[in-house]
């Protein structure tokens, strides 16, 4: 069928298949066979369903030597768009790269909580808001489910750290449960209902949530009446007869640990039901006859069109948030002048946070490419100023004809026999899922990285090596690092790398020298692996760069500064300080990035400053700064969607979707995060984010749902009016408001809606989100605005009855551009109290 796929011609009829399998067949289907692939049966026409990563970009099955994807901007990014619009099409782009890359199931989008901005996948997730989550995520899951492919949304529930995440136990009240952590997994259920679930590694009130009977079977599909394939998280599967009995129906990845023989063993003492099995079988079933009818490329390839990359860059530019724009300093005029570029980030851009979200991506446009691109005539200088890596940067871009060769033996072994090569274009890779050389053992395998080096700057350089296994670098021959005879754990690679060890040697710009790094896989190592999975393998990072003195650095940066008419200081965080594995120590910038831009606003007070992070950083020069620009990870477009910004070519429109606190000491969860004794208080209880901050009146650097643009707007009526008036379950409420553009140029704004309930018995938020519209007006324009209201709005979960609570009163119907800034007001009233369960 050439370059295309149809898995199932003739397809299957799953009660008919599920009557004539195997006892065995049956249980084969409940687990994986390998990293990203079910059990297939092709005598029934029952294909193997692919499983691929990750929630900003379609990867494929391989970690190392992969096909190049397109990578979005992560969740923060996405969700500070607010454009459900947009967020559609973003999800059709991740299922049409589903389809090229051969797979059927689309592991995203994560919809957790970051509750702290400490949480190492804080970036990853979409909002501290759920409504703004769950809203967002089921229009970016139907967008990706339009093209056929299978959305398994995730982690549910409570997966909001790192620290001990296959173990630690998260104490949540049955309140915070059901309206924060639960409630945008509540919103996908009842406005898209993806195929798919993925559970969380961590326990919820004492209990795994993959083994938990009364989350799974009871809520999901009893009470939410929702039936998805339910998946586990990769290795977060415990046990054979909790697991089976709650619902998990998919073991991933294969070969099983649980089940296979132990659900035979379970079977024969009646600890598991026949029916039960049947019952899990048959949801894999289902999953395989919807994925049947999916045609999905042969091989997987890449898509890389142009229309792809214009949505890309549209994506990007929408996400970033204008903080700060003093005396409208901004847009920068498109001039041929003296531009000064600072920072870290400039010429290396940010496009992801790591772990799962990391990928190889099709390009980058770095933000010095992009403003050459825009002001060709300009004069344009670069100076980083500060380093802000946690391990050396890698050094593709300096190393030439670089290739990696495998064998089953180490290099002590004479002869040893080469089983095959790989081309590589990267010097940080993992082997978790290395399938490319036949006959390679791998439980226990070597390497041989071999590439010519050639430094791009005279002066000694330092060279850094993090290994998951073992790993020795040599420069023409001459051993410069060991890191195998004696190892120190770090938090690299899923928590399971070893720190970096350094090495130094004096070099000549321009010359050729020969690089060799040997290296054993995961087992070789001695030292104590175990994190928060069991990724095998191995992995290595091999970083390097001039050594330079940092106050030289910065010296040279003040001076570009001082000298030019425009500067633009991009610096932030990295994949580095925000990944799966591990969560962030502190709300800091990197040492000495802080004291560069300072000193820079000292020496040019006009400077822009740009920062990359998905979740938020302290910012102690924000006073000295006329303009802040808050840019994200922004995925493949990132130069571009910035300089869209900076010049003015896109209005920014971009909300905050997080709350950005002054100190990280301010944030609710401060004295109730990470894992201590095996369990976290989740102490802030509904008050997460911007409810936290409004209800004991602490002042933040920017309010949640904060951003501002080239264009003004005032809502033309300050009266918010509900059609009807008073709120009927069955009846639809909508707020209706006027908003007018006034000013001289187009834009779009993001109309909040809360909702207040000031007379309450109850103790609630001041305001909760409950309602958002974003619109565009041309200058002078002027709409009426309907933003609908469900029943939701008014509702608390009552713990008394375990059931959700709309107290019969009036509400305040508040709609603003942020939480703090509100425009207008209106009433609602609910005639009775009522209870509710379901959707």
């Amino acid at each position: 069928m050439g370059e295309w796929q149809q898995q199932t011609k003739l397809g299957f009829d799953v009660e008919t298949v599920l009557a004539q399998l195997t006892q065995n067949e049956k249980i084969a289907l409940l687990s994986g066979i390998d990293f990203w692939h079910t059990y297939p049966i092709p005598e029934h026409n029952v294909p193997s369903v692919r499983l691929t990563d990750g929630p900003n970009g379609i990867r494929g099955t391989k970690f190392f030597a992969g096909v190049p994807a397109a990578c979005l901007p992560c969740g923060t990014a996405l969700a500070s768009t607010w454009d459900k619009q947009l967020l559609r099409r973003a999800g059709k782009l991740l299922g049409d790269e589903c389809i090229a890359k051969g797979a059927h199931v689309w592991l995203g989008p994560t919809i957790n909580t970051p509750r702290s901005p400490l949480g190492g996948r804080g970036f990853e997730s979409f909002s501290e808001d759920p409504y703004l989550s769950g809203i967002l995520a089921a229009s970016m899951i139907l967008g990706c489910e339009s093209t056929g492919v299978i959305s398994a949304v995730k982690h549910f529930v409570g997966n909001d750290q790192e620290h001990e995440r296959r173990a630690v136990d998260c104490l949540i009240t049955p309140r915070a449960l059901r309206e924060v952590y639960l409630r945008p997994f509540q919103i996908v259920a009842r406005d898209a209902k993806p195929g798919a679930l993925m559970t969380s590694y961590n326990k919820v009130n004492g209990k795994h949530v993959a083994d938990s009977a009364e989350m799974l079977e009871g809520l999901l599909r009893q009470e939410w009446n929702w039936d998805p394939l339910i998946v586990s998280d990769w290795y977060g599967t415990y046990t054979t007869i909790d697991a089976i009995n709650a619902g998990l129906d998919l073991e991933m990845p294969g070969v099983s640990r649980y089940r296979g023989k132990y659900i035979e063993s379970a079977l024969q003492a009646r600890l598991l039901k026949q029916s039960t099995l049947d019952e899990r079988a048959r949801r894999v079933l289902k999953l395989a006859q919807r994925a049947g009818q999916l045609k999905v490329s042969e091989v997987e390839r890449g898509r890389d069109f142009p229309e792809d990359r214009a949505l890309n860059r549209q994506i990007c530019s929408s996400s970033i948030v204008l903080l700060k724009n003093d005396d409208s300093f901004l847009p920068l005029p498109k001039t041929n002048a003296k531009i000064a570029l600072i920072g870290s980030h400039v010429r290396l851009p940010a496009i992801s946070g790591g772990g799962s979200a990391s990928l190889l991506p099709y390009y980058t446009v770095s933000l010095y490419d992009a403003i050459s691109e825009a002001l060709p005539g300009a004069s344009i200088t670069h100076e980083v100023g500060a380093y802000a890596h946690q391990m050396l940067p890698v050094i593709a871009a300096m190393l030439d004809k670089a290739v990696i060769h495998f064998y089953n033996d180490p290099i002590t072994v004479t002869d040893r026999k080469l089983l095959g090569s790989e081309n590589v274009s990267s010097t940080s890779f993992q082997l978790m899922d290395y399938n490319g050389v036949p006959n390679l053992n791998k439980a226990m395998f070597w390497g041989t990285l071999l590439g010519d080096f050639v430094p791009t700057e005279t002066g000694t350089w330092e060279f850094g090596l993090s290994v998951f296994g073992t790993a020795n670098l040599y420069i023409d021959d001459e051993l410069l690092i060991d890191n195998t005879t004696h190892q120190t754990r770090g938090t690299a690679f899923f928590g399971k790398g070893t720190t970096e060890k350094i090495g130094t040697k004096e070099m000549v710009a321009g010359r050729t020298y020969k690089l060799r790094l040997e290296f054993g896989s995961a087992n070789t190592t001695k030292m104590e692996t175990t994190g928060v999975v069991n990724f095998g393998g191995g992995a290595v990072h091999l970083g390097a760069c001039v050594k330079i003195n940092p106050q030289e650095m910065i010296a040279r940066a003040v001076k570009a500064a001082a000298d030019a008419d425009y500067t633009i200081i991009c610096t932030g965080l990295s994949g580095e300080w925000e990944s799966e594995g591990f969560d962030r120590q502190h709300m800091d910038l990197p040492p000495g990035v802080d004291k560069m831009i300072s000193q820079v606003l000292d020496a040019a007070p006009n400077a822009v400053v740009v920062n990359q992070s998905g979740t938020p950083v302290t910012m102690k020069w924000a006073h000295k700064a006329k303009a802040i620009v808050q840019a994200w990870y922004g995925g493949n477009e990132t130069g571009h969607g910035i300089a869209d910004v900076l010049f003015g070519d896109v209005n920014p429109s971009g909300k905050l979707s997080l709350s950005w606190p002054i100190d990280v000491k301010h944030n609710p969860a401060y004295l109730n995060y990470a894992s201590v004794g095996g369990r976290v208080l989740y102490g802030e209880d509904v008050y997460v984010g911007y409810k936290f901050y409004e209800k004991t009146e602490r002042e933040v650097l920017f309010p949640f749902g904060h951003g501002l643009s080239y264009a003004t707007f005032a809502l033309s009526d300050p009266v918010v009016k509900t059609v009807p008036e008073t709120f009927r379950p069955n009846q639809p409420t909508v707020a209706i408001v006027r908003i007018k553009n006034t000013s001289k140029v187009a834009g779009a704004q993001v109309l909040q809606l809360y909702i207040s309930a000031p007379n309450s018995p109850t103790h609630r938020p001041a305001k909760e989100l409950q309602g958002f519209e974003k619109v565009h007006l041309e200058a002078g324009e002027e709409k009426e605005v309907h933003i609908p209201i469900d029943q939701y709005a008014t509702s608390f979960w009552d713990e008394i009855e375990n059931k959700f609570k709309s107290e019969e009163g009036t509400y305040e119907v508040l709609v603003g551009v942020s939480s703090q800034e509100i425009l207008g007001k209106g009433k609602l009233v609910v005639p009775e109290t009522r209870y509710w369960l379901g959707l």
